[in-house]
């Protein structure tokens, strides 16, 4: 008997990490997988979807400009309780940590639907940093009844908080299979800097950023790329406070380019071009380590400390000297910088999705998502 696995994405991470899984759940025979879009992210999910050759089965369509947290989270519960009563799934599948991931764990707990969590147990220990992510993550964990942790050190973290060990599967990260794929689907020349240069890609988005922060970044871009053998791309933020300060602080440079956000394809394009990434993204940190690309951490604590454990990642924070110093390090070091450019994978093999369905039907076999044997 097929089981309706009903897999909810909103935001283009989301998209991302969950189009192997919809891939993987596709291929079995016991599994029928539904794709719902809450539209968190409008453009840059229906694009993410695309590239990964999927259409949404239902599509909630919630994106409004301006939205508040408190406003998404109510009228994504008041979409989402309607069409789990009509899709009847068997299991939620949920990944990550944004407002799309809390407020469809609630309507599935309300509705009394076993939720399982992709990337389950990522932990900073601190509710500020990142904001809201690390409260929907802690939040969702009780909630669910089985957890796709991507490391070790992520179940170590759900049994802190005692999940039952037998709900807990550290399966790696399914950002690492979508990236391996996305490799091979894309050209980096479009993204290729002038010879004799090399290119810093940028990316800053988080809440925490906002504000000194942000304007720190801009100083040290602004250092950087005084730099002849530098050219910084800057993939700019839609977030209006992003969008002000960058623009105001980050005059007009011929090797700075500021930009529109890039599409998945796009962004692995860019990261395969270039020497070193600069980033406040959780995603980025898995991707990089993979492509064999450096990541100065633009945060003082990540939930991903396994990138900075194998030398793949270093935390900078928003500081501008920080930032200066690490990136000149590695630009006019070879040695500091070849130590930090090797091809690792502390984040899983490209296998999680595979691993996850295989999970899902032995759950199928054995019991529901709870535990409880049929």
């Amino acid at each position: 008997m097929q089981r309706r696995i009903l897999v909810v994405v909103g935001t283009r991470p989301e998209a991302v990490k969950m189009a192997p899984v919809v891939h993987a759940l596709r291929g079995c025979a016991w599994a029928e997988c539904r794709v719902l879009a809450t539209g968190q992210h409008r453009e840059l999910l229906d694009r993410t979807l695309a590239f990964f050759g999927i259409v949404p089965d239902r599509d909630l369509d919630l994106m409004r400009p301006g939205q508040g947290l408190a406003d998404l989270t109510a009228r994504t519960i008041a979409a989402m309780d309607p069409v789990l009563a009509d899709e009847g799934p068997d299991l939620v599948l949920l990944q990550g940590d944004t407002t799309t991931v809390l407020a469809a764990a609630l309507s599935a707990f309300y509705r009394r639907v076993p939720i399982g969590h992709v990337e389950a147990g990522l932990r900073t220990g601190d509710l500020t940093r990142p904001f809201p992510e690390e409260g929907n993550r802690r939040l969702v964990a009780p909630l669910a009844s089985v957890h796709f942790a991507p490391t070790e050190q992520a179940r170590q973290n759900l049994l802190r908080e005692n999940v039952p060990a037998a709900a807990i599967h550290v399966v790696g990260n399914t950002a690492v299979d979508a990236v391996q794929w996305a490799a091979r689907a894309v050209d980096p020349a479009q993204f290729a800097p002038a010879p004799g240069r090399r290119l810093l890609l940028v990316t800053a988005h988080r809440r925490e950023s906002l504000g000194e922060p942000l304007l720190q970044l801009c100083a040290a871009l602004t250092a950087l790329v005084q730099r002849p053998d530098v050219e910084v791309l800057f993939p700019v933020h839609p977030n209006p406070s992003v969008r002000a300060a960058v623009s105001r602080h980050l005059g007009v440079h011929a090797r700075l380019r500021l930009c529109d956000p890039l599409d998945y394809a796009e962004m692995v394009a860019a990261m395969q071009a270039s020497t070193l990434i600069l980033t406040d993204s959780g995603g980025v940190q898995e991707e990089a380590p993979t492509l064999g690309k450096p990541v100065l951490v633009l945060r003082d604590v990540t939930e991903r400390p396994e990138g900075v454990a194998v030398g793949a990642a270093r935390l900078c924070g928003m500081d501008r000297d920080r930032i200066v110093g690490a990136a000149t390090t590695l630009l006019d070091d070879p040695a500091a910088y070849a130590a930090m450019a090797m091809v690792r994978f502390p984040y899983g093999d490209g296998r999680s999705a595979r691993a996850i369905a295989d999970i899902l039907a032995g759950i199928d076999r054995r019991g529901d998502a709870t535990g409880r044997t049929r």
